[in-house]
């Protein structure tokens, strides 16, 4: 699997990378307690957003070694990719740079590199939640 995963475009990985990181964080917040519908919706936000994404991936690139090459590939596979849409609230370069995100997150998921993507998807989350604005 993990050839074909190298196969594919920004575009696919990030589709899946997206559905990936939606279902994590949704069992994160709901591993707050929370059960309200609406409440479930806006505690997932800051974590989905363009935005957040976009931190979390200028967080990991301002170390040498967070990322491997491989991951910073995938992840730039996605940033790079030429997309005919653009996030509701977002710049362009924190949409490519989100696209990115989900770009890697994909590619963890296909090349089924279950721990590092768990490690990621946490540390993600964790960063979202240390550096919340406001």
């Amino acid at each position: 699997m993990n050839e074909k995963a190298n196969l594919l475009n920004g575009a696919a990985l990030a589709y899946i990378g997206d559905a990936v990181y939606e279902v994590f964080v949704r069992d994160y917040v709901l591993s707050k307690g929370e059960t309200s519908p609406n409440k479930l919706h806006k505690a997932a936000v800051k974590y989905v957003e363009a935005r957040g994404q976009a931190r979390v991936m200028q967080h990991w690139l301002s170390f040498d070694d967070y990322l491997t090459q491989e991951e910073i590939t995938m992840y730039k596979r996605g940033r790079n990719n030429k997309a005919n849409t653009k996030a509701k609230n977002a710049s362009i370069g924190d949409y490519r740079q989100a696209t990115g995100f989900e770009s890697l997150v994909g590619w963890l998921h296909m090349s089924r590199k279950f721990e590092r993507l768990q490690e990621l998807l946490q540390a993600a989350v964790d960063y979202i939640d240390e550096n919340q604005e406001g």
